[in-house]
């Protein structure tokens, strides 16, 4: 990123050179990683109105800058920036590693954290990472994982490796299956759930997905396959579940969208237990009791082709601790 003229931080306009390692980039991430501290809503606002402008015409936050753009930025003063953040930031911390090169890494994200910060969240993985590594020059999250979902992630540490990896995942090219409990006994002979979603806004602003109808112009294609891993039965005190029990599914996307596994899942009347969006509210309090208090959704494994040497790779990442225990009451396999 070579500026040409003044700062951004500067109450003056000022334009930014796309250099060869911020090609493919996509401009709203290009500009949260350069306008370091300026808040996300601000950056969309200024996109969205028209005020920056890639050689000299307007672009779109989903657009992808080349080499040799030049972008012109409109003033932004320093008292934008996000004063917390700036007093505050991310703490430094490494997560487990379960595969790295020179190319990327793939951690292992608990339950609870981000993957990065915003909508209330002031940080999450990616910044933590950013902090525990200052010598490296990139990191950059190939994909996102919700919030209370653990497991399998991927960090590009090249530009070329970030925009390689992405590729595969929109072209539908990785295996990403995850390990999911759900409620009751899953038909055997169910397997594929291919029914779209729709994105909605609650009245307080947040955001909701459901199945809808093919012909609904909002609706988005989505593919789960299902395998039945295992019965397991209910813990030992809960109230009236025992007869009903639960199932261990392994689930592989071939569609990336939003809370997709929770909502097929739901949809299909499994909800995944502990699922405070999509699941049994009540059969969640009584886990809780018993101290079953998460959502039991693990992004398991995950195949890829190497972004540099074009070779398979398979990641596996075993259920944390406080999954595992689930195990001890198989019914059967």
């Amino acid at each position: 990123m070579l500026p040409v003229t003044s700062h951004a931080s500067a109450a003056s306009v000022s334009h930014i050179m796309v250099d060869e390692e911020s090609a493919g980039q996509r401009l709203d991430n290009f500009l949260i990683r350069h306008l370091k501290g300026v808040p996300k809503t601000h950056i969309y606002r200024i996109i969205r109105s028209g005020e920056v402008r890639r050689n000299k015409g307007r672009v779109g936050a989903q657009d992808r800058v080349q080499a040799g753009d030049v972008l012109r930025i409109p003033p932004i003063r320093t008292a934008e920036r996000n004063k917390t953040q700036l007093a505050h930031p991310a703490p430094g911390r490494d997560f487990p590693v379960v595969f790295e090169d020179d190319a990327f890494l793939a951690i292992n994200k608990p339950a609870g954290t981000a993957v990065h910060g915003g909508s209330g969240v002031s940080f999450g993985v990616i910044e933590q990472l950013r902090q525990a590594r200052p010598q490296a020059r990139l990191l950059e999250l190939v994909h996102r994982l919700d919030r209370e979902t653990s497991g399998l992630l991927l960090i590009a540490k090249k530009r070329s490796a970030l925009t390689a990896l992405q590729d595969q995942f929109r072209a539908r090219e990785t295996g990403k299956t995850y390990l999911a409990l759900v409620r009751g006994k899953w038909p055997d002979k169910r397997k594929v759930l291919d029914q779209p979603l729709h994105k909605y806004l609650l009245p307080d602003g947040e955001r909701r997905v459901k199945v809808t109808q093919p012909d609904n112009p909002n609706a988005m294609r989505a593919v789960s396959l299902v395998r039945v891993a295992r019965t397991i039965a209910a813990p030992p005190g809960l109230p009236g579940g025992s007869a009903e029990g639960f199932t261990l599914l392994e689930v592989t996307i071939k569609t990336g969208r939003t809370h997709q596994i929770r909502v097929h899942l739901s949809h299909a009347g499994h909800p995944i237990v502990g699922d405070e969006k999509y699941g049994d509210f009540e059969l969640n309090r009584q886990l809780d009791r018993l101290g079953y208090r998460r959502m039991f959704l693990h992004a398991w494994r995950l195949r890829l082709v190497h972004p540099v040497t074009g070779e398979p790779v398979d990641l596996q990442v075993e259920l944390p601790a406080e999954l595992q225990a689930w195990t001890k009451l198989v019914v059967s396999d």
